[in-house]
């Protein structure tokens, strides 16, 4: 009798043990959610197709998506305060656009990236006045935005500028064998996976990071706690464009040319990602390291389909039923685990 006693007293223990883990830890639960499904899809695509999960198309994985993993870090600071920006898009292409007219005219990279840097945070500041000073819906100001840099990404040219800097190739071109197997990375996915790792950093680790969280837990409490509000919202969207402007960089060597109609309907691709990573649209709860699960997931779609031969069409309407799922089985967990 004692004995069953015991054992019922240690499972009812361990029981609590886990329901207390997951109250302090239901943010992150979306995020392995990603994580598994992830996962469900490179076996499954292995054991599909039979030769997926290669080194080749491994390290392409990142080398295809180091942009949008970059936009998904700068969108993420955005979303979590409870706003958008749908500029992002249209602010890299203008920005490779800028950087490759003025590669073209002879000025140097080491000038032209800091110039397309820095137009990527006036764009993302100027979003970021509309909306904390003349009191603009976040939709409507990056959108205004949108339409803006696109229009000046058709200013700088109609056509499509060649890049042949060396310094702006050489992003792209350099494969650093960095393990056995003929895995690779370059310096373009290097990029993007140090600013992942210095956004976590941010939001994790420092003040303005906190705050960020604070904002979107109740915008009106961080008020009264005497937070810096406005400040930090400001420099959230300035984060955002300044991300762009990167992605900018990247792209344009990833290509290895600019063109006025590049990233268009990459800003809905960077808010699904980052959703499917784990963060709510309404803000307070997300995390860096999902949004790059949520970019691998998109970039797995992309390429299972590419390796079916399916249709464009199809690719995009394939890519948007399995966001949709993702996107509400995630919501289901949340919404279980709060319940709990």
């Amino acid at each position: 009798m004692s004995t069953l006693t015991a054992t019922d007293s240690r499972s009812s223990a361990l029981q609590q043990s886990l329901t207390r883990f997951r109250h302090r830890h239901a943010s992150w639960i979306p995020v392995f959610a990603a994580l598994v499904i992830l996962i469900v899809m490179l076996v499954g695509a292995q054991l599909y197709f039979g030769n997926f999960l290669t080194p080749r198309v491994l390290s392409a994985l990142l080398l295809d998506n180091a942009y949008l993993l970059i936009l998904a870090v700068g969108m993420t600071f955005v979303i979590l305060t409870g706003g958008i920006d749908l500029s992002v898009g249209a602010v890299m292409a203008f920005t490779g656009m800028l950087g490759a007219s003025l590669l073209s005219t002879g000025l140097p990279s080491a000038i032209a990236i800091p110039v397309m840097l820095l137009v990527g945070a006036a764009m993302g500041l100027a979003v970021g006045v509309l909306v904390l000073f003349f009191d603009v819906q976040p939709f409507i100001a990056s959108l205004a935005a949108m339409f803006a840099a696109r229009g000046l990404a058709f200013m700088v040219s109609l056509s499509s500028i060649k890049v042949e800097d060396p310094a702006i190739l050489w992003l792209q071109s350099t494969r650093l064998q960095g393990a056995p197997g003929g895995f690779y990375l370059t310096p373009t996915g290097i990029i993007a996976l140090t600013v992942v790792l210095v956004g976590a950093l941010v939001l994790h680790y420092t003040r303005f990071g906190r705050t960020i969280y604070a904002i979107g837990g109740n915008e009106q409490s961080a008020r009264l706690m005497g937070l810096p509000v406005v400040r930090t919202k400001l420099f959230v969207y300035v984060v955002s464009g300044l991300c762009a402007g990167l992605a900018g960089v990247v792209f344009t060597a990833y290509t290895g040319a600019s063109y006025p109609l590049n990233g268009i309907g990459t800003e809905l691709d960077t808010i699904a990602a980052v959703v499917i990573g784990g963060t709510l649209l309404t803000g307070g709860s997300g995390f860096v390291v999902g949004s790059m699960i949520g970019v691998f997931v998109y970039g797995t779609i992309k390429t299972v389909i590419s390796f079916l031969g399916a249709d464009q069409s199809w690719t995009r309407i394939s890519i948007g039923a399995l966001l949709l799922v993702f996107v509400v089985v995630q919501r289901l967990i949340v919404a279980r685990s709060s319940r709990r």
